[in-house]
């Protein structure tokens, strides 16, 4: 009786834990948030502007939310800081944390991740860091990819921390090891995966679940790679990349964090690389390719899985971009359509939000494998350069970033 008893502690504790992690692109990663009684449509001006907010640095990461703060990475100068802003817009505290990538496109990429009184977040150099909520101190750093030799291509780290029950994981890549997991209290070494090969890639991981299984999903720039979350063994790993097959592409330039339902798991970058749809075997030790294409090659935006179908903005060129739904079990094309550019896709309460990365529009569509169907929209107003930070929604708001500025916005129905 009493060791059932202590199970089911643990197993609350767990749940607990989970229940209070804030991360970016939504509670499981795959763009879907779970806020309800949303507007349905907006005013023509847009939806009710809460708060603006300048001074939060460069940067091209998500605006992270809780029911008491709001969280910002951004470059000043040359390094990385995380602000800590009231609901009001006070900044509480603003930290720099690490060094920032200063060479082709410097601005900060990581998102922070939030459990408890602790967040987690990587600098554009690779230095993990957890700190405190309450004042911003650093509780423990660890200098990722200068310890374990990380191998960076061209712009540097964009990686989101994944907090895995008692661990925190990072993807360095290179010659070393893929995959590191450290204790999310002290920052000690837990375990190093073997390598499989492969650059850091821009992917963030995720916690992929299918019956029995449960593996951390993480990529370097050829390699999707399935471990075990207690021991970092590989269970099994996917070379997607083919750097001898296709020389004339401009980089390792893999950002999504994968697309799964059930057992299969869909992969795309940009570029007019080729999509892919794989499939676990039933013994969870394989995988192999159900079908590709290449109409749905994703820049750096998101996907998203919505009964039976797949969402997401392609690649024509680095400033152009169709809409596009694939059917999810056989690739075939739904809809490919026009609407400005490429952008940033999340979804709640029935709904997709876009940020459209050349003109800062905001969409609100419909879910619709017939048709790109858009219900409302607005522009933002303020900021610099590209619209390339991903939305986050918590709180009854729609929380955007361009550059330095951060936008709230009110999209409580009444």
């Amino acid at each position: 009786m009493q060791k059932f008893s202590l199970t089911i502690l643990l197993l609350l504790i767990s749940v607990i834990s989970f229940a209070q992690l804030v991360q970016w692109r939504g509670p499981e990663r795959d763009g879907k948030f779970q806020e309800t009684g949303l507007l349905k449509k907006w005013p023509d001006a847009g939806p009710e502007l809460l708060l603006k907010v300048e001074g939060i640095g460069k940067g091209y990461s998500s605006i992270i939310a809780t029911d008491k703060y709001l969280f910002a990475t951004g470059m000043i100068d040359t390094l990385d800081y995380l602000s800590c802003i009231s609901p009001d817009g006070k900044f509480l505290w603003k930290v720099a944390y690490g060094r920032s990538w200063v060479k082709s496109f410097p601005e900060t990429r990581s998102t922070p991740t939030v459990e408890g009184d602790r967040v987690y977040i990587i600098s554009g150099t690779g230095e993990l860091v957890c700190i405190n909520v309450a004042d911003g101190a650093i509780r423990w750093k660890v200098n990722v990819d200068k310890d374990y030799n990380a191998d960076w291509h061209i712009w540097g780290v964009s990686e989101s921390p994944l907090i895995v029950d008692d661990k925190v994981i990072c993807t360095p890549g290179g010659k070393t090891t893929s995959v590191v997991a450290f204790d999310k209290m002290t920052g000690k070494l837990i375990w190093q995966s073997e390598c499989v090969g492969g650059q850091r890639s821009y992917v963030s991981p995720t916690i992929y679940q299918y019956k029995q299984f449960r593996f951390i999903l993480a990529a370097t720039a050829t390699h999707l790679i399935a471990l075990e979350p207690v021991s970092g063994k590989v269970a099994w790993s996917f070379k997607y990349y083919d750097i001898a097959k296709w020389k004339d592409q401009p980089g390792l330039i893999w950002t999504n964090t994968p697309t799964f339902k059930g057992r299969e798991i869909f992969l795309s970058m940009g570029y007019d690389y080729r999509n892919v749809m794989i499939q676990m075997n039933e013994e969870g030790t394989s995988v192999s390719e159900k079908w590709s294409n290449m109409v749905l090659d994703n820049h750096h935006h998101g996907l998203i899985e919505k009964d039976g179908y797949i969402y997401g903005s392609n690649w024509i060129s680095n400033g152009k971009g169709k809409w596009v739904c694939l059917n999810w079990e056989n690739g075939e094309v739904k809809f490919e359509s026009d609407w400005i550019n490429k952008g940033a896709l999340v979804y709640a309460d029935s709904l997709f939000y876009i940020l459209e990365e050349k003109t800062g529009t905001v969409g609100l569509i419909r879910p619709n494998p017939s048709n790109f169907e858009v219900l409302s929209s607005f522009k933002l107003q303020g900021g610099s350069g590209p619209y390339w930070s991903h939305p986050f929604i918590a709180n009854g708001k729609l929380y955007l970033r361009h550059g330095d500025v951060l936008f709230v916005y009110n999209i409580k129905a009444s």
